[in-house]
């Protein structure tokens, strides 16, 4: 009898140890959208500071050029040999220096088209096919005549495609600068009919070129304390790093041309006629209207007459990041000035006869607009002027920016389609002035910082310019179908741009539509425009990161963005909020201290009056969220009397439940409906599930919205 005893006693300690077994579960990962973001952001330093602003040891190199350039117009040639200094800022020793090539992108035996997947098409057009299938490869790219120590000395270097290794003989110190030369020469291509972000059109009716030259010269690479060397190979599409510096450059073309260039011209009078140094002066001195410094009537004498002479222009520019200019006998130049704060900056247009007369309309009017924008929500634009090209792309540099648009009407009028379309490329192209010329992040890896950013920008001057402006990119609801696609073609923002299926919609659509939510909706504009303009100061001729703009915006602003970022620029998770349940509720007196809440089951909207005369309803709404990512819950309310409310639950609603959340609420008047994102602020892919009662959409109806969309 004691045996078995024991023997149930074991069981009893087994059974109860195999209970406790079952019922013990593994530990988890925190995956609460809500946690904050030291697992992906760097840890801050000395350079970088948990704020997000520049730390006590932030360092920067600098790069000064003196470059001496030939246009040769006959070949459709640039020459150009150049002085660099490089200052070595940082605390590190340096073996040797890295020196971007990127036109050598184009050279006949790039590798950029042979990372590019092709097939044969079932059709194409006679000239393409023959650029593509039949002419020799465009013998593009650098041609290096010599690298050279200050001495004539041959310096060592080594060409590895788009980048070049200066080897160093002796390392750089900390604090040292190194000299050098390097001479080149290289056969400018025809953007029109072989693409690229810069280069010549050809006009056959009177055989003349426009020139817009950017990506020209040798230029060095950045180096900082996050990438060390930012020497990515250039493919084509995500575009450049580059360090601050001085640039003093001649440029020497045929004497009838006229010339924008970045920098303070400082031979004016060996340059332009006398009648042009008058109306100059008068531009200097008009806010209101641009003024014509060289007439069309006058550029198209030069088109006819083609001087064989020559004349150099002088350029000096100081505390910029890159170098541009454009050029050609055909331009037409106007100008204007713009007050920023009591400072006189000049906005000027270089176009031909052929973009006449939307870009005397519009362009310099543009630019000025852009400035002035700018500079309110960010700060006064530092340079002297911001020149738009008539150069039919999209493309930005240092003071200097070429922007589509020509007249498209059998009149020679112009549509509101092209009007739009070049006003808003010009402003987004000026506004690249700021991000990424001046807050100078590194477009090679994180394109949405300058793109994003900018676009959000460019909206905010469109609206100035014109109150009823089109904006095609930025508000909420127009990245829904993006959104909503296949995911197997989606990326995250935080995704290096050659990696990216729909460029547009992933650097510039989404972001800005990010920045967009967090000023109108999330943060509202006091905060964020406060918090934007802090980051944009504190980064401005600096090397910003996304982990200093993410911080930035939260130190200024005291708003935990951390689910923002994580959600919104980490992943390809959608917004879809739902309206899961209601329930309607009346209160019932149980005795003097108690008060029931008793379901109301009824058919329809209306819900009978409290059996204690209460004028107060109750409703229980419960919120579900299909979609991954997280948002403020925004609802409007439609009562009875036909009046409304629209009140706004803040992100953190979901942090206990990702999938579901129930609101209980009272109201002195019936409501009759209930509607999640009313005004489409959240860029939610599913709006079937945000009213109450649910709406019906017979099928010709949602054809037709189909059709629309």
């Amino acid at each position: 009898m004691k045996k078995i005893g024991l023997l149930l006693l074991s069981l009893v300690f087994i059974t109860s140890a195999f209970a406790q077994e079952k019922i013990t579960k593994q530990g988890h990962t925190n995956e609460n959208k809500f946690r904050q973001m030291k697992d992906l952001l760097p840890t801050p330093n000395l350079q970088r500071t948990a704020s997000g602003a520049p730390g006590i040891k932030y360092t920067q190199q600098k790069v000064d050029y003196e470059m001496n350039i030939i246009l040769d117009d006959e070949n459709t040639r640039i020459y150009g040999d150049e002085r660099i200094t490089y200052h070595n800022n940082s605390d590190d020793t340096l073996a040797y220096l890295w020196v971007q090539l990127d036109q050598n992108m184009r050279a006949a035996d790039s590798k950029t088209p042979d990372i590019q997947p092709t097939k044969i098409p079932n059709k194409i057009a006679k000239n393409r096919f023959q650029t593509n299938y039949v002419d020799a490869p465009f013998d593009g790219g650098f041609k290096i005549q010599s690298v050279t120590n200050t001495d004539g000395s041959k310096l060592s270097y080594t060409i590895n495609q788009t980048m070049m290794r200066i080897n160093l003989a002796k390392p750089l110190a900390s604090g040292e600068k190194f000299q050098f030369n390097i001479k080149w020469w290289y056969n400018i291509n025809n953007h029109r009919t072989q693409g690229g972000r810069s280069g010549y059109e050809h006009f056959a009716e009177d055989n003349n070129n426009n020139y817009v030259i950017a990506q020209f010269y040798p230029r060095l690479c950045v180096y900082d304390n996050v990438e060390g060397w930012q020497n990515d190979q250039f493919w084509g599409r995500s575009e450049f790093a580059l360090e601050f510096g001085d640039f003093t450059v001649n440029i020497t073309t045929p004497d009838d041309h006229m010339l924008g260039a970045t920098g303070v011209l400082k031979n004016p009078k060996e340059v332009f006629s006398k009648k042009e140094l008058k109306r100059l002066e008068k531009a200097r001195k008009t806010f209101d209207n641009p003024v014509i410094i060289r007439t069309q009537k006058e550029a198209e004498e030069n088109e006819k007459t083609k001087s064989k002479k020559t004349k150099t222009w002088k350029f000096y520019a100081e505390n910029v990041r890159d170098y541009a200019f454009a050029s050609s006998r055909k331009f037409i130049y106007d100008a204007m000035a713009v007050d920023i704060n009591g400072k006189t900056v000049m906005a000027e247009s270089l176009y031909s006869k052929e973009a006449n007369p939307l870009y005397g309309d519009h362009s310099t009017r543009a630019v000025a607009q852009t400035l002035k924008t700018y500079s309110k929500y960010t700060f006064d634009y530092p340079y002297h002027k911001a020149i738009s090209v008539d150069g039919q792309m999209g493309m930005e540099y240092p003071q200097i920016c070429f922007n589509p648009g020509r007249p498209d009407l059998p009149d020679g009028g112009y549509s509101d389609r092209v009007k739009y379309r070049m006003i808003k490329v010009t402003i987004h192209e000026v506004g690249h002035n700021f991000f990424p010329m001046i807050v100078n992040s590194d477009e090679r890896q994180w394109t949405w910082m300058d793109e994003g950013l900018n676009s959000f920008m460019e909206m905010l001057a469109e609206k100035d310019y014109d109150p009823n402006f089109p904006i095609v990119r930025g508000y909420p609801k127009n990245i829904v179908r993006y959104m909503a696609g296949d995911q197997a073609t989606l990326a995250p923002i935080m995704t290096k741009g050659e990696n990216v299926y729909s460029f547009g919609n992933n650097a510039y659509g989404k972001p800005a539509t990010g920045l967009w939510m967090l000023r109108e909706t999330i943060m509202g504009k006091e905060l964020f425009d406060h918090a934007f303009k802090t980051y944009a100061k504190r980064w401005k001729f600096k090397h910003p990161t996304p982990a200093d703009f993410f911080r930035t915006m939260e130190d200024a602003s005291s708003v935990d963005l951390d689910w923002f970022w994580r959600g919104w620029f980490y992943t390809t998770d959608v917004t879809d909020i739902g309206i899961k349940n209601v329930k309607k509720f009346y209160a019932e007196s149980q005795d003097e201290n108690t008060i029931n809440f008793i379901e109301d089951t009824s058919e329809g909207l209306k819900i009978s009056k409290s059996k204690n005369a209460s004028d107060q309803y109750f409703y229980e709404i419960t919120f579900n969220k299909p979609g991954g990512l997280v948002m403020p819950i925004i609802v409007e309310f439609t009562y009875e009397d036909g009046t409304k409310d629209k009140k706004m639950y803040p992100a953190e609603i979901w942090r206990y439940n990702d999938k579901e959340v129930t609101k209980a609420i009272n109201s002195r008047k019936q409501i009759t409906s209930i509607t999640v994102d009313p005004d489409l602020e959240t860029a939610d892919v599913d709006t079937s599930n945000n009213s109450w009662p649910k709406k019906t959409t017979d099928k010709f109806s949602k054809f037709k919205s189909n059709i629309k969309n």
